[in-house]
């Protein structure tokens, strides 16, 4: 037997070592959960991407129409100037020659250019021309090859400015997810303070950075911290649109003014209700270039004891809708959306050195195509009124007024004696010379003066409005809506088939005959799934409805509505982006390219290859080619060519 004292020392260490080890274990078991957590959340804060050689579209069909450049972004790379926009990427020789294009849908993923700097990325050998797209992530250009580095969640690839570091790391300021920060092998979260911002502009470095947003002013990130200043700090606005340093200080730009920070602390207001959109810090001259929407450059001393005039500043309101201003060698270039200009050799004033090249059409955002009896093409615009292109090579026909601006729909009549024009501002009748002749609104019958599309109906015509369908015919104008049983009164597209009138609306689509409400049908009493109608067309023996989140649907003789293989589908369709030709439909969508329908093979298939952009607004046949109108620009493609 063991004695009693030693018997008790050795029940204390056995029940010691027990202790021990349950402990450890439970050490251990913590550790590994708090490991694992920390995993998860990296993990959460961390964002798949590829990252590889940018290969463009082998069988580009599509063929550019001549939609005007504009000047977004500027940049300088081993002596040569870079301008990026909408229409993609022009290179310069250092004396303003062109050199090359690389556009957008064909050198270029089909997406707008909206953020461009010159920098060396982590991996790189010499540094590059970064290039931030709309929906296609980063682009860079060593001057020979893009390379492509592309996130796989939608939110991430929705860029709105990007920021080299001397480190080699890449800021990225989006539109959903804040500031994200690219180190060569991931894309993560900078940090939990500045996610889910709206993103305008950024400056600094990783370490120590000034975030503008949309809403919610500023955020300084710094020591690990990040502080907010909006109106209550002296922020003349919470938009920001960019930000400048010079030493200690920082300089915000907003919609209604300059605000100043030194060290850290807010300090005072420039530029008192100036629209500013660039900022720029001149180290030789110890100024502050500041570029506005509708004031030029204005030129604000900065050296210590200088006093600044009473308005603020030195202006140069020649230039207009200035967009960025980039140091040079002697002084500065300024980017306007139409031109550069460079200081003069005395320093005061600019010099236009650059222009865009010509182009065949007005505006890039179009909204609407028609091709007349003639042969020639209308392009009507969201914002800028239409052209009339001609049939052989010249000079466009531009018709822009007070009427004749955001353009929904064109209609050539049947006979060629005229041309119908539905606008946000009334109903415009064209004559065959291009010339319009008369105007309609509410006090001329129509119900709504806003008028979303048009058809012919009957021995006149069927008008769409927010407020119902207007009839004009010789028996003069009478209107429709809810009261008379329409499904909904903002009726958004019509389509006819002998006597019958669809009517593709806000609640659903109603089957009007002869001028009376047969039969509605919404997502509650039918199959289907979305209220929202955007676009109807006869089709063969049924019809064809676009619809806003669900793609195209049909509806048959029996009124059944039902779905499509592929083409009903979480996708939008925009308004009267509906064409149908002979052999096939072609349906513009918001985002996703042309849906398009072989009627023969009765088979969808979806184009996008070749777009300036997935956002598909308008088409129009004939002369042989199918044209295809989109936010970003024309094009057209052989409609023997559609499909492969």
């Amino acid at each position: 037997m063991v004695p009693g004292r030693k018997w008790w020392r050795w029940v204390v260490a056995v029940a010691a070592s027990v202790a021990t080890l349950a402990g450890g274990i439970v050490i251990w078991n913590a550790s590994h959960a708090l490991q694992l957590a920390k995993l998860d959340i990296e993990s959460e804060r961390e964002f798949p991407f590829t990252a590889s050689r940018y290969v463009r579209p082998q069988e580009v069909r599509f063929e550019s129409m001549g939609s005007p450049e504009v000047f977004h972004r500027l940049a300088r790379l081993r002596d040569n100037l870079y301008i990026a926009g909408p229409s993609g990427l022009s290179e310069y020789d250092s004396r303003g020659k062109f050199l090359r294009e690389f556009p957008v849908g064909t050198s270029l993923p089909g997406s707008p250019i909206v953020a461009m700097e010159a920098g060396q990325l982590a991996g790189a050998t010499q540094p590059e021309l970064l290039l931030a797209t709309g929906e296609e992530g980063i682009l860079a250009f060593d001057g020979q090859r893009f390379r492509q580095i592309l996130p796989s969640n939608p939110e991430i690839r929705t860029i709105t400015a990007i920021l080299p570091s001397s480190t080699g790391k890449l800021l990225i300021g989006t539109k959903k997810r804040g500031v994200l920060l690219y180190d060569g092998t991931s894309i993560r979260e900078l940090h939990s303070t500045l996610d889910h911002l709206y993103v305008r502009a950024i400056a600094g470095s990783e370490t120590d950075l000034w975030v503008g947003t949309l809403d919610q002013g500023l955020k300084h990130w710094h020591a690990g911290t990040t502080e907010s200043f909006s109106e209550e700090q002296g922020l003349p606005d919470r938009q920001v649109e960019a930000i400048a340093l010079a030493g200690d200080k920082t300089y915000v730009g907003t919609p209604v003014g300059v605000a100043e920070f030194d060290g850290g602390r807010f300090s005072r207001v420039l530029a008192k209700g100036a629209l500013v959109t660039s900022l720029h810090y001149d180290r030789e001259g110890l100024q502050l270039l500041v570029g506005t929407e509708d004031q030029g450059v204005l030129t604000l001393p900065l050296a210590a004891g200088h006093r600044l005039p009473a308005h603020d500043s030195f202006a140069s309101a020649q230039l207009d809708e200035v967009q960025e201003i980039v140091g040079s060698e002697d002084g500065a270039l300024v980017l306007t959306r139409n031109a550069v200009y460079k200081q003069k050799a005395n320093g005061w004033g600019w010099q236009q050195v650059l222009v865009p090249r010509e182009s065949a059409i007005t505006d890039r955002n179009i909204s609407a195509l028609a091709i007349d009896r003639e042969g020639r093409l209308w392009v009507g615009y969201f914002d800028r009124g239409l052209d009339i292109l001609p049939t052989r090579p010249g000079r466009a026909l531009h018709v822009e007024n007070d009427h004749v601006f955001c353009v929904n729909r064109i209609l050539p009549d049947a006979h060629g004696n005229s041309i119908e024009v539905a606008t946000a501002n009334g109903l415009v009748r064209f004559a065959v010379s291009g010339t319009p002749e008369q105007i309609l609104g509410r006090a001329d019958g129509l119900i709504a003066d806003h008028v979303t599309d048009i058809v012919p109906y009957r021995d006149g015509l069927a008008v769409a409005t927010p407020a119902g369908i207007t009839f004009l015919d010789s028996e003069g104008a009478r209107s429709m809506y809810s009261f008379h049983g329409l499904v909904n009164n903002h009726v958004y597209a019509l389509g006819v088939s002998e006597d019958e009138l669809l009517t593709g609306t806000l609640g659903g689509l109603s089957v009007l005959q002869k001028g009376f409400v047969k039969a509605s049908f919404t997502a509650g009493n039918s199959g289907l799934k979305q209220n929202w109608i955007t676009a109807v067309a006869r089709v063969g023996e049924e019809w064809m409805i676009g619809t806003y989140g669900s793609g195209v649907m049909g509806l048959d003789n029996a009124g059944r509505i039902h779905p499509y293989e592929i083409a009903t589908a979480p996708v939008e369709v925009n308004p009267n982006a509906m064409l149908v030709t002979k052999d096939h439909v072609f349906v513009g969508t918001l985002g996703h390219g042309v849906y398009v329908y072989d009627r023969t093979r009765q088979r969808w298939a979806v184009s996008q290859d070749g777009l300036p952009s997935q956002n598909v607004t308008a088409f129009a046949a004939g002369n042989g080619f199918v044209y295809v109108g989109t936010d970003n620009g024309l094009v057209r493609i052989q409609e023997n060519q559609v499909l492969p």
